[in-house]
Order: structure tokens, then C-alpha cells, then sequence
């Protein structure tokens, strides 16, 4: 028998004309379009994503990722007057976050960065108080840094001057509107640093629309890390260190999964963050 066949990662390069990348949603979300793919013939169609519910049946289940997008992306000024750039993680138990700094190799430990407003941020001025401030504390593996906040709260911080960080191919600079549109309109639980993009295209309407078919819904929860902007630089992917992320499936829900699996529904994992749970 021949051995299994390695792929490498030029193996998954592909031509993708920038100018064809959206730089905004449409208005409405579920104006959006959706490609179909059947499994068993290798057929493909072309949908908008208000159709969905009629690729659905009775006593499917729709599994959907809850998380919601933190305003994690802060800039201020260093020492010497310079811009710095911080991208909040997750939070430690003593207070301090995980974070990912630019530029990595000035951002030593002891050093400082005073926060002023960013694009998309709910202020329209910088900080009058120059103590208000991001300290780092420990240089940790994998570009990622530990961090504290001097003379402000995190939560403070995010909330007047963090703007929600989007995908890097999104080449336009943070807006005020992406603070409710790069979420999904089922975003409950604060932890991701970039949005569950599959769902960005679900809305109240569709939702309704599904439940009334007889379509049931499974709540997880992933909060999405770094990794996700982290590019694969190594010629074996299986060598690509990825982040850790923080998820959460309740026994409430895998039951309502396994439920549907026994009575023959199909279950639909929105996104790959969904699918990974």
C-alpha cells in the first residue's frame, strides 16, 4: 500500500483578487450570498443566505457559536512618542491580560504605552490623564505578551478607546458601526478577539423562520484567539503552532445534539469554531 500522501502548504495557495475582497457588509445580513455544495454529487449552486432554511429540515439542529467580539485592539504612544499597538487576549487571574504587541521587539518588559484613541473607538479625543496606561509585565513564547493596566480598568480602556480587530483583509481602518455589525445578532458571552464569520449573516427574522419550520438551535461557546490572525509560515503545516482557545459545551446541549443524531436530524455546525467544539 502507498504511503499517504503529505501535503505541504503551497498545496492550499490559490489566486484571490484583492479588489474581489468586500471591504463592507452588505445592509442587509442575509442578503449575502451563500454557495451550495451537495456531497453526494460534487454539484454547486449559488444561493443567498435567506435561503438557508430551505436546505433545512424538521429536526435538524443549527449549532451556533455565542461568543462575542471584545473590543480588544488599543493603541497609545510609547516613550519615545511612537505608536504601539495592543491586542488583547484573555484576562489571568491576577488581573493582568495576555495580549500581542506591535512593534514585538520594542515592547520589553517595564515599558509603557499611553492609551490615546483608535479608529473606531467611542471617543473623539486622546486621554487628557497621561497615567492611563498599558504596562508589560512578562515577554512570554509565541509573540504574546503579559500586560497591566495602569490608572484605568480594562474594562474602561476597551470601552473608550478599544476598537473590535478585523480580519487582516479587511484593508480599512476600524469604523464605529463594526462594533455592532462584526458581531453576530446571537453574540452573548464577551471573550472572542475576532468574530465567528459564519454567522455574521444569521438574522432575527431567519432565525424565527427556522425555529417555525421545526428547526432547533445548540448553543457552544468559543472564544475566538490570535491564532486566527497568525499566518501558517512553515512548509509542513502539521508543524503550525497554534494558540489555545477557551470553549464551552454543556451537557444541556450535547444532549439536545445526540437527540437529534438518534432521531436521524442533521446537525450544522456554523462555522469552523462551531465544528472544532
Amino acid at each position: 500500500m502507498p504511503a499517504p500522501r503529505r501535503y505541504t502548504t503551497a498545496d492550499f495557495d490559490y489566486d484571490c483578487p484583492r479588489e474581489l475582497i468586500a471591504q463592507y457588509p452588505v445592509p442587509n445580513r442575509a442578503d449575502s450570498r451563500l454557495l451550495v455544495l451537495d456531497r453526494r454529487t460534487g454539484a454547486i449552486a449559488h444561493h443567498q443566505f435567506r435561503q438557508l432554511p430551505a436546505l433545512l429540515a424538521p429536526g435538524d439542529v443549527v449549532v451556533l457559536n455565542v461568543s462575542r467580539v471584545i473590543r480588544a485592539r488599543l493603541v497609545g504612544r510609547r516613550e519615545n512618542g511612537r505608536l504601539a499597538e495592543i491586542l488583547l487576549v484573555h484576562p489571568q487571574p491576577d488581573g493582568t491580560w495576555v495580549a500581542m504587541v506591535h512593534p514585538g521587539g520594542k515592547l520589553k518588559a517595564g515599558r509603557r504605552v499611553v492609551l490615546e484613541t483608535s479608529p473606531g473607538s467611542s471617543v473623539t479625543r486622546p486621554p487628557t490623564d497621561p497615567s492611563e496606561t498599558v504596562e508589560i509585565v512578562e515577554v512570554l513564547g509565541g509573540g504574546l505578551r503579559r500586560v497591566r493596566f495602569r490608572g484605568v480598568t480594562p474594562e474602561r480602556a476597551m470601552d473608550r478607546f478599544g476598537s473590535v480587530p478585523l480580519p487582516p483583509y479587511i484593508e480599512r481602518a476600524p469604523e464605529p458601526a463594526d462594533r455592532d455589525r462584526y458581531q453576530t445578532v446571537y453574540a452573548r458571552v464577551d471573550g472572542s478577539v475576532a468574530a465567528p464569520t459564519a454567522g455574521l449573516h444569521f438574522t432575527p427574522e431567519l432565525l424565527a423562520a427556522m425555529e417555525e419550520q421545526g428547526v432547533g438551535t445548540a448553543e457552544v461557546i468559543l472564544h475566538v484567539g490570535p491564532g486566527t490572525f497568525k499566518p501558517v509560515d512553515v512548509v509542513d503545516p502539521t508543524n503550525h503552532a497554534m494558540h489555545a482557545e477557551w470553549y464551552e459545551l454543556t451537557p444541556a446541549m450535547a444532549d439536545r445534539i445526540n437527540a437529534a443524531r438518534a432521531s436521524g436530524g442533521r446537525i450544522w455546525a456554523v462555522g469552523t469554531t462551531a465544528a472544532r467544539v
